[in-house]
């Protein structure tokens, strides 16, 4: 499998969501589209939030998805360069995805340059106005006591709490997305304010769950790459235009 020359980026697959059924009809369909792009895919950027919940304790995983990382693997293997962000469902990513799939973990943005362009990049929680009460919890979740304190739980105590909280996490972000579009989308304004000291032509994001392509500041454009529950979006970068794209099938 040749290494191709294309930036591919995705987020939020929530697989583990919505139970056993429904997780592995998405991630069949993920890796659908992972075979598609697999010939001309160099940097693959998943965008946080792609498992529903993900702890490391020491010895032990949250089991399943091992078709979806099995095709990882077989992308890295080939030389593709892979890229994971931790989101708000899954911070708590260690060293098990650098170790098995030779991943660069991102704990929050990430700039590039790629072909003279500058990308922005971050799965996009906690950022702009508001959203105070998640802000402060992010600090105490990333800390290194909490994680220790997670760690002494069972995993079946443990994975039961963070899943009930993922869920109540996802009934009150339903609640409040259509809420905040344009143009007053909270990660709007946090682009247009860090484009007042650094210019970024494309400036990426997840976690609104929705697909978005908005112009900012001069020629720069935020764009939101949706997510695989309800819209099926990617964007991809050709090294000259960066392009928001939905993924259709015919599987008749």
């Amino acid at each position: 499998m040749p290494i191709g020359k294309n930036l591919y980026f995705a987020s939020d697959f929530h697989l583990g969501a919505g139970g056993h059924a429904s997780s592995r009809e998405r991630e069949d369909r993920i890796i659908r589209w992972l075979d598609m792009i697999k010939d001309d895919v160099a940097e693959l950027f998943l965008m946080g939030d792609v498992f529903d919940f993900w702890f490391e304790y020491k010895t032990v995983v949250p089991k399943g998805y091992v078709r979806f990382l099995g095709k990882l693997a077989q992308l890295t293997d080939a030389g593709v360069k892979l890229y994971l962000f931790k989101g708000n469902h899954d911070m708590w990513m260690f060293d098990y995805f650098v170790t098995e799939l030779n991943a660069t973990i991102i704990p929050n943005e990430l700039v590039i340059e790629r072909a003279g362009k500058k990308l922005y990049l971050h799965h996009g929680d906690g950022l702009g106005p508001g959203d105070n009460k998640y802000k402060f919890l992010k600090k105490i979740f990333r800390s290194r006591l909490c994680q220790w304190l997670f760690a002494r739980l069972h995993p079946n105590l443990g994975i039961g709490i963070a899943n009930a909280w993922s869920h109540n996490s996802k009934q009150v972000n339903a609640k409040i997305g259509d809420e905040k579009l344009h143009p007053k989308e909270w990660i709007e304004i946090y682009s247009n304010e860090v484009l007042q000291t650094q210019y970024y032509d494309y400036m990426v994001y997840g976690h609104r769950h929705k697909p978005m392509d908005i112009p900012l500041t001069g020629t720069s454009r935020y764009i939101n790459i949706g997510d695989w529950i309800n819209y099926f979006t990617y964007a991809v970068f050709d090294g000259y235009t960066l392009e928001l794209k939905y993924f259709k099938e015919n599987l008749t």
